[in-house]
């Protein structure tokens, strides 16, 4: 029978739960994976979520559903890394699409269950910033979280929320993640992140990466995102926590205002009303910023001795890693130019890479 596992904040959380159906059931009937196409701008320069409208060459699943098969692609100047996903994964990933709001996504999960029978349906996190409460000021982006759980609270059908690696996307405070989280229901190995080791090694998630990094014994203080947030990496980094759906309803206040919402601009009011702002203007004001930067050449000759001023003033703040994602915006590069970054470095320091983390000492 099919399993099926919702990435509750897209992302990386897509590639966690390949790394996590595997852990748990091995590498047979792989799990259909439900995510969002969401990438963020280092990726997609167009601010907010894909939808299917956004795509070519999608499958149909359900009148609601549709799958990102390898070669479809997304629509100019959208980008996304679900195709390649798709293409290095054994998994169906199909497209959680929020452009219709909590409504929308519930109806998606009820006709996935209703046709593929799942004998599990585990709605995955990873970092547990879908407990926020919204007030917290770290947090920086609850939305897509907020719609997944909402959703997730109004299908008629026992659904499982899992928190991976408490506290690795630095959106709560570690030890208040730690507090929250029922049973443990695994921890990685090194061994298990190895078959998604070249996932991780284009992929530009930061949570999933330190998870994959802590799962291989990594520890310290990692910096992440562009206002360089620091995260511990510890050993609580490779676990997997089951939560009470209901507590974790209960806690997030704007996934509990956003339940009869039907499209994405209102979900987006009662984010600016509940948490203070919209993650989707803070994309849309740096989006424009970024058109008025001029481009930066990827130059050894520039990029080493800027690398060593960064590592001396991160070093200074108590870090011992970072992501290529962060340092890719700390040297002022354009997203596009991440991967070009990480082989320079790779081939000029390649004792300092930790996959996928950078390290600094």
């Amino acid at each position: 029978m099919t399993r099926l596992i919702v990435a509750a904040g897209g992302g990386g959380d897509a590639v966690a739960a390949a790394m996590l159906d595997a852990a748990l059931y091995g590498d047979e009937d792989p799990a259909v994976i439900l995510t969002y196409a969401w990438d963020r701008l280092l990726v997609d320069p167009v601010p907010g979520p894909r939808g299917a409208r956004d795509f070519t060459g999608l499958e149909p699943i359900t009148p609601a559903v549709w799958a990102v098969p390898a070669a479809a692609r997304p629509i100019a100047p959208a980008g996304s890394t679900l195709p390649r996903l798709a293409a290095e994964l054994p998994h169906t990933l199909a497209l959680l699409d929020p452009h219709h709001g909590a409504e929308g996504v519930t109806r998606q999960l009820e006709e996935l269950i209703s046709l593929l029978g799942p004998e599990s349906v585990d709605l995955l996190d990873v970092g547990g910033d879908i407990l926020a409460r919204g007030s917290e000021p770290t947090l920086k982006s609850p939305l897509a979280d907020a719609v997944t759980l909402a959703a997730a609270c109004q299908v008629n059908a026992p659904i499982r929320l899992l928190v991976a690696g408490p506290g690795l996307d630095g959106e709560l405070p570690h030890d208040e993640v730690r507090g929250i989280l029922g049973p443990l229901v695994h921890s990685f190995t090194a061994a298990e992140v190895e078959p998604i080791s070249s996932v991780l090694d284009w992929h530009p998630s930061e949570a999933t990466g330190m998870l994959a990094a802590t799962a291989r014994g990594v520890r310290g203080t990692c910096e992440v995102r562009d206002a360089g947030l620091p995260v511990p990496l510890t050993d609580d980094g490779p676990s997997v926590h089951e939560v009470d759906l209901d507590d974790a309803l209960s806690r997030n206040n704007l996934a509990r205002a956003i339940m009869t919402t039907a499209a994405l601009d209102e979900v987006e009011a009662h984010s600016r009303d509940v948490c203070g702002f919209s993650e989707i203007d803070y994309e849309r004001n740096k989006a424009a910023w970024l058109k008025e930067q001029p481009p930066v050449e990827l130059d050894v000759e520039f990029v080493l001795p800027q690398l060593d001023r960064f590592e001396a003033e991160a070093r200074s703040r108590g870090v011992t890693h970072t992501t290529f994602r962060h340092l890719t915006e700390a040297l002022n590069l354009d997203g596009s130019q991440r991967d070009a970054l990480r082989q320079l470095l790779i081939i000029n320091r390649p004792r300092q890479y930790v996959a996928p983390l950078w390290q600094l000492t």
